[in-house]
Order: C-alpha cells, then structure tokens, then sequence
C-alpha cells in the first residue's frame, strides 16, 4: 500500500511493512478507472456507488453501495504482469504468486441459500485446478442480508449455502471473509476472493469467540471464516482483516450507539493487529498510514459523522465509507482492513 488517496484529504504516501514491490492497494479517484485497467500489473480493480462505462475487463467489478464524500475506486497491483480471463462463469486475473476471482449470481426465486451453494461451488471448482488453491480472503455481497425471521434469515441461508457448496471445511483453514448487504433490491450474489499458490495462516481475536464456533442462536450453520489472515510471504500482500464490528465474545455491544460500536470496532481491529504481530513482529504496530479500511455503515445519516470521526483517526489510514447492511440488525457499523 505504498499509496494512498485518502477519503476526504489530499495524496498520501505511505511505507507499509510487507514489500510494497509485491503488492499495494490504494484508493483513488473514479475518473482513474480505465487507466488502472491499462496497466499490465493491476489485478483488480473496484468502483462503489459512482457510475461507469461498462467494461468487459474481468478485472473491473462494480460493488453498488453509495459512498459518502468524492467517488472512489480501489486498486490492487502486483510486481508482475497480470494474466486474465473469464472461464465458466469465474472472472479471474493473476500474476506469479496470487490469483483475484469474481462471480456473480442470480437468485432464483429470492433463493440466496442457493444461490450461495452455486457460487462456492463454483468457485471451489475453480481453485482445485488454477494453479492457486488456497483460499486467502473471501468478500460477499447481497441485497437485504438480514430480511427474513429466525433461521430463513438471508445472512442465516446465505451461510448454509456456502457451505453446501464448499467442497470440504478446514477450520484450521478458513479464509478471512466479509458478508455485507447492498440495499439496491437486485437479488444477485457478488463474490470475489484472493487465492495464493501457498496457504496462509488464519488468525482469530483473543476478544472474540471464533465465529465458526458460535452458538446456535445464531443460525443452523456457524458462520465459516477466521476473524483474519497473514497471507504466505510471497505474495506481499498485508495481514487480511475480515469485516469487524462491535461484538465481544459473540454477543453485540453498545445497541443504538454508532460511536460506541465505531470505538469497540477500532478495538477489535487492533486487537488483530496485536495478534498478528506475535507472528510477525514488523507489522506497523497500530492502525495507520499502513492500513486501507472499507468501513459500512447501515443508518445513511450516520455517514457523515462516521467519516469524520474516521478523518481523526491518528495515523490517518486510507478509508472509504459506504451505506451498507452488516449481517446482524443490531449493527450499525462494520469494518474490514488491509494492515501492512
């Protein structure tokens, strides 16, 4: 992440710990789009709520959720030059140590359970035989994740079909994951995920019961991630943060307070920082000019606020804010992160 255009300030420049050489990830204007696409190293590159010109490059995926502040995109670039297609349904692009995919999904019939099967499925099909087969980081997108009572909750369905579909369940290998939901009304399941040649090495919050292991009040199957991930050495990429929120234990804080559950997210983020230091001690030790975080937001009149308290932060980390659903109603605040 050696640079960064932060949400409401001007270029930054920044010296991550992981080998900039091998990997950055950066925000940058919307007008930007067609000539990250251009260069030969971009492995993937993400617009939010601004419009764009179609594009038929596999590399280019559109995640609707309204930004607050100036349209940005995110970009991913490696050291090599990037080989990319689209076979059976996956769009993909790689270089020499890591491999970005994407699906989209229709549901049929508002059926997101099975939908979710088809699309790990899929994409499990995909990894046994591309040269990549290790699952590093998963992000999931669909309209309305927490419509629906008790078990046929949307998020609840969601995680039983991506197990349906995954071919086998290693908790000593779940990737980092996020699960969050657009508010557009289109029933089609976005996923896309990072794959290395090389596992990594999945990392929980001392904070937090693991989230495969939660009780079963929250749904017939457990939720299959790890709370991050320190990706193989090779690829350069930082420490994978799956998306965060105020809960400590499994059971959600501060209900009805966005602030309050913005300071138990921050914690929580650094709490997995602190673990992943104890692995690998030249990580930057807080949240900051090393970090690029995608902060959701559920109540559109919090957006404000929760940009600039996120403005404030020290260290000033690269950050867009988006108008988002987290996978419990309780939640008003989620945040996923880069660190390195």
């Amino acid at each position: 992440m050696s640079s960064t255009i932060h949400s409401v300030a001007a270029a930054q420049v920044s010296t991550p710990s992981v080998n900039p050489a091998l990997f950055r990830a950066f925000y940058a204007p919307a007008a930007a789009r067609d000539a990250a696409l251009a260069d030969p190293l971009t492995l993937a590159v993400f617009g939010f709520s601004a419009p764009a010109p179609a594009s038929d490059d596999p590399r280019w995926l559109r995640v609707p959720l309204a930004e607050q502040g100036p349209a940005q995109i995110e970009v991913w670039q490696g050291a090599t030059p990037v080989r990319h297609g689209v076979r059976a349904g996956v769009r993909w692009s790689a270089n020499d140590t890591v491999l970005f995919g994407a699906i989209e999904i229709d549901e049929v019939e508002d059926d997101i359970e099975s939908a979710a099967a088809d699309a790990y499925s899929q994409l499990s099909g995909f990894l046994a035989d591309c040269g990549y087969p290790h699952l590093l980081r998963t992000w999931n997108y669909l309209d309305a994740v927490t419509e629906g009572e008790g078990d046929q909750e949307r998020y609840r369905r969601f995680c039983v079909g991506r197990v349906r579909g995954l071919r086998e369940l290693d908790e000593a290998a779940l990737p980092a994951a996020t699960c969050i939901g657009r508010f557009d009304g289109v029933r089609r399941l976005q996923v896309y995920w990072l794959a290395a040649r090389e596992p990594g090495l999945p990392l929980e919050n001392p904070r937090q019961v693991s989230a495969f292991r939660y009780p079963r009040q929250y749904g017939p199957q457990s939720p299959s991630f790890s709370r991050a991930l320190l990706p193989p050495p090779a690829t350069g990429l930082p420490l994978l943060q799956s998306g965060t929120a105020a809960i400590v234990g499994h059971v959600s804080q501060h209900t009805g307070s966005v602030a309050e559950q913005l300071d138990e997210t921050l914690t929580n983020l650094q709490s997995l920082v602190d673990a992943a230091r104890l692995q690998r001690p030249e990580l930057p030790a807080t949240l900051g000019a090393g970090s690029l975080l995608k902060v959701y937001v559920r109540r559109a009149e919090d957006l404000p606020a929760i940009a600039a308290r996120m403005a404030g932060l020290p260290g000033s980390p690269a950050f867009v804010v988006l108008h988002a659903e987290v996978c419990r109603a309780e939640l008003l605040v989620e945040i996923e992160g880069l660190h390195g």
